[in-house]
């Protein structure tokens, strides 16, 4: 019997920069260059999708990769490095048996030590696992996730998420693992989003989950926990349809759920099919509940013409009551390698996110939305604000931009970008009270990940701070981390070079240490 690969496939998302990282491990005092503030003491916690080991699939997507988190610790001008899996389920199983743990050629490995017969009958009936598709799977977990989209800090742990299941635990200084966290078993669904949002306020963590009640089910569960981790409230919603919810916003008074058309069949599902369909004919849906005191009739789904919500920015209300709500859109399905029925998905080159304002009014009767505003023309993604102001008035957004205009030089850094997601050159901070925007352009053979923003110490204004990003740089196939001064947008105050290369990850937030 011949052995699983035990290489990765020669494919973009498992090549060049975006091979398989891997390491787990410490560095400390990383190399800086100029001048780092004495005055930023924290930590920036950021997880990518990083697989362990060769996965069965050869076009496996790039984000299905296990959870590997880093920790940058700066205090007093100095930088430590820290990276360690989450160990999931998933992860600990299959580092015991040193192969990916799905798909026909396991089942095959097991017939072969302990000879059963039937086992080699029913891997006949079995294709390679696939994203989020259980019945394909030729093992069974009692939780799938991989613990690779988020990592949050809430009431002394860190929680590292993936919207397909409950958190992990994780020790914010060590990186061990604890387990799975249901919140002392209050966790009322089987799923838990990657963007729950704190109240800057009470230090209160506003949460759902959506497909709550299992794998194809409408359900959404909103759930709202005290900064003591208690409960504090729990309310069972139905979605219009089985559409993803990434991620939602949240006001003083209102919650928001944006719906991409992206929809789950479970009969496609048991198939073997994907769990993701683009629907064309759906339209992009936003459902509106109180933040308290809510019940399942009160929620109030909007329409609006069929489009891809992104990230959010922030959401508020208005002094006449409506809701502003600030976040990505495309007229295009950005996950394009899920196509409709028809196998139709647009080319990447032709998607252009854009950040949009919506203006909702929460206490209309259901119907269409009205015309959004574009706030920022340029394709953009991966929207951060200064955290104080989440869910409040606010007026300055920082995001990934890509502008070709400004001198990338994508013939040299092409051939090692490897596959992820859609790439960006340059850092921009969009000031909504004068609708100015500063550039920041890190180089020529470089490309951004998600920024977070770390307010300066002593200072109460938004946007008094500094904006820090991991910065892929193809010359030298390593990573960077850039700090920026909100001060002075359009230069880097400091460069701290890492001596490996992080791929792509997903999201991650600041934690300061005071």
């Amino acid at each position: 019997m011949a052995s699983p690969a035990q290489h990765f496939p020669n494919r973009p998302q498992f090549s060049d920069f975006m091979k398989p990282c891997r390491f787990e491990g410490e560095v400390q005092n990383l190399e800086v260059h100029g001048d780092l503030p004495n005055d930023i003491d924290g930590t920036f916690y950021r997880v990518m999708p990083d697989p362990q080991l060769p996965p069965f699939i050869d076009d496996d997507p790039w984000f299905n990769g296990d959870g590997n988190v880093s920790a940058f610790r700066i205090k007093d001008g100095s930088v430590t490095f820290q990276q360690k899996y989450v160990r999931t389920e998933k992860f600990v199983r299959e580092r015991e048996a040193r192969r990916a743990l799905i798909g026909t050629d396991f089942l095959t490995y097991v017939a072969s030590i302990f000879q059963f017969r039937y086992i080699i009958e029913r891997a006949n009936h079995f294709q390679p696992g696939k994203y989020r598709n259980k019945f394909t799977d030729a093992v069974e977990f009692t939780v799938r996730s991989t613990a690779n989209t988020n990592v949050v800090s809430f009431n002394g742990q860190l929680l590292a998420l993936k919207e397909d299941s409950p958190p992990y635990a994780m020790d914010p200084e060590t990186l061990e693992t604890k387990g799975l966290y249901t919140f002392d078993g209050q966790l009322p669904s089987v799923t838990f989003t990657a963007h729950p949002k704190t109240d800057p306020v009470t230090g209160e963590l506003v949460c759902f989950g959506y497909e709550a009640k299992g794998d194809g089910s409408p359900d959404i569960c909103y759930y709202t926990i005290g900064s003591d981790g208690k409960f504090t409230q729990t309310v069972w919603l139905a979605s219009p349809v089985c559409g993803m919810i990434h991620d939602f916003a949240v006001t003083e008074n209102w919650v928001l759920f944006p719906v991409i058309p992206q929809l789950c069949d479970l009969e496609r599902l048991k198939q073997g099919g994907e769990h993701w369909q683009w629907s064309p004919e759906t339209p992009f849906y936003i459902g509106v509940i109180p933040r308290y005191g809510a019940k399942p009739s009160d929620v109030k789904w909007f329409t609006y013409k069929n489009s891809f919500p992104g990230h959010t920015a922030n959401a508020y209300e208005q002094d006449d009551g409506k809701i502003v709500f600030d976040l990505g859109l495309s007229d295009k399905n950005v996950f394009y390698w899920w196509p409709d029925a028809q196998g139709n998905s647009p080319k990447p080159s032709k998607i252009h996110s854009q950040l949009t304002r919506f203006t909702v009014d929460p206490n209309a009767e259901e119907g269409h939305l009205p015309e959004p505003e574009v706030l920022h023309d340029g394709n953009s993604e991966f929207y951060r604000i200064d955290d104080r102001f989440s869910g409040r008035k606010y007026s300055h957004s920082y995001f990934d931009l890509m502008d070709p205009g400004l001198g990338t030089d994508f013939a040299a850094i092409a051939p090692v970008m490897g596959g992820g997601y859609p790439p960006y050159n340059s850092l921009a901070h969009h000031d909504e009270s004068t609708g100015n925007t500063e550039v920041y352009f890190p180089g020529r053979t470089h490309l951004v990940q998600e920024p977070v923003f770390i307010p300066r110490a002593g200072s109460t204004e938004e946007g008094d701070g500094y904006l820090m990003a991991l910065v892929n740089n193809y010359r030298t196939l390593s990573s960077e981390l850039h700090l920026l001064d909100c001060r002075d947008f359009t230069k880097a105050r400091a460069i701290i070079m890492l001596p490996l290369r992080l791929r792509a990850g997903l999201h991650g937030n600041w934690v300061n240490n005071n």
